[in-house]
């Protein structure tokens, strides 16, 4: 028999829609005199906005999706929904409409629209919990650590609206057949089947899966200890032969390219502009004046594809020939008096938006280590390189997350790199805002590691 049960309501994602286009048009009509330019731009939008809305996956948020990703895909229609209807009234000129009051129906329709959609999120976290509704009737093929977390996740997680109903040992003392658990699955109108990899045969797994796909039911796979499955894995086609990709970088994107750099050379201007331009004087006199030497410390580090480039800061330091070899230590008889006031508020680092400025750096991403830690970590550290896939950053998830300053150990280092690894392949804008945020919140309240 087949059927399919208990799917996500097909009504909800044209309710948005209709929604967001409404807000849209209804505070776009104080524009507008004439019906006839009105129902041009609602066709003009209208097309746009779903265009859009398909191209960067607008609207597909699911149970499992994070308020992070939600805000991230909010910000980026944004952006592109602000360009199209300055470039509609820049056509029409005839309406006379005033940039500034454009640029504010903008922010209040994204805001409206974001309003909307956190709201409906929420609003489905509690329909689950508290009027048990929008559940999906769950099953966990196999009984061992990762299957064990998942039953963890789902009890734990009532908001996510998974009701799990068993779970099968597929090669313990209480082994059952695959077959068994089929007609589990099929008298129960189990909506998703959760499986394990490493405890199915290749002629288990062809069953389970032939079931699946006849059936119309959902089928995921847990990776088990299998690393490979570990990974972000990014699936695309060559023809008809299908392809896997170790891993999928949000940052290639040309779009999310553009984002970055727009958001790196705007934060880079303020800080040179409205920062260092009396900073520098100032605090330069003051450096001079404790010891000699320059101003400004540069010392070669590694950046993107592993090139070296030269990474300024405030000297903090009495000029010494260790100072591109040896870390700075707690107590660290080199650091000045003002080196250890700027060191400790992170004011050295400034210095770093002019190579931000340049494109040799960014102001979020892997912090760029010591051409001779590179080389050293790079041996010794597994997957150390990937973070020279993406520009190194001023600031970075591994140090707002408690992983900055001295490398006490290696499993200080092989946890920087995780975050790293994380950070790279689950980029985003809201992202890159959170780390600042929290990086301008580290250095006032006072980083016990900032020495």
């Amino acid at each position: 028999m087949i059927y399919r049960t208990g799917r996500y309501s097909g009504y909800l994602r044209p309710i948005s829609y209709i929604i967001d286009l409404g807000i849209i048009h209804i505070l776009a009509y104080q524009f507008f005199s004439s019906s006839f330019h009105f129902i041009n731009y609602t066709i003009f939008i209208s097309v746009a906005w779903i265009v859009l809305s398909l191209r960067s996956h607008f609207y597909e948020i699911y149970r499992f999706t994070r308020l992070s990703t939600i805000l991230s895909l909010v910000a980026k229609q944004g952006v592109l929904f602000t360009l199209l209807v300055f470039a509609f009234f820049g056509f029409y000129r005839d309406l006379q409409v005033e940039p500034l009051s454009i640029f504010r129906y903008v922010l209040l329709a994204i805001l409206y629209i974001t309003i909307v959609k956190v709201g409906i999120y929420y609003l489905l976290k509690k329909y689950r919990v508290i009027l048990r509704g929008n559940l999906r009737r769950v099953v966990i093929l196999g009984l061992n650590q990762k299957t064990d977390q998942l039953r963890k996740f789902f009890d734990d997680n009532p908001e996510y609206g998974y009701k799990l109903l068993n779970i099968f040992d597929l090669s313990g003392p209480n082994k059952v057949t695959i077959e068994d658990c089929l007609d589990y699955i099929q008298n129960n109108k189990i909506d998703e089947i959760y499986s394990s990899v490493g405890e199915l045969s290749n002629e288990e797994l062809t069953k389970l899966t032939d079931y699946a796909d006849n059936n119309l039911k959902i089928l995921k796979f847990l990776p088990d200890n299998k690393d490979i499955y570990s990974k972000r894995l990014d699936f695309t086609y060559y023809g008809y032969l299908p392809i896997l990709s170790m891993r999928k970088i949000p940052i290639e994107e040309p779009f999310n390219k553009f984002v970055k750099r727009g958001f790196d050379i705007l934060l880079s201007l303020i800080i040179i502009v409205g920062v260092l331009s009396w900073l520098t004087p100032l605090l330069g006199l003051i450096i001079k004046l404790e010891s000699k030497g320059p101003i400004f410390f540069k010392q070669k580090r590694n950046g993107l594809d592993y090139q070296e480039f030269y990474c300024y800061k405030f000297r903090s330091m009495r000029p010494n020939p260790m100072a591109h070899i040896h870390q700075v230590q707690k107590n660290d008889p080199r650091v000045t008096r003002i080196g250890r006031i700027i060191r400790k508020t992170s004011i050295d680092e400034l210095p770093q938006f002019i190579n931000v400025l340049k494109g040799e750096m960014s102001v979020v991403g892997p912090r760029p280590h010591m051409v001779s830690h590179t080389h050293m970590y790079a041996e010794r550290i597994d997957k150390f390189m990937v973070r020279h896939f993406v520009k190194p950053g001023i600031t970075g998830l591994a140090q707002v997350s408690g992983y900055r300053g001295e490398v006490e150990d290696e499993n200080h280092i092989i946890n920087r790199v995780k975050y790293d690894i994380f950070y790279l392949e689950n980029w985003s804008l809201f992202l890159d805002l959170k780390i600042v945020f929290q990086t301008v919140y580290n250095a006032i309240k006072g980083d016990k590691k900032a020495y």
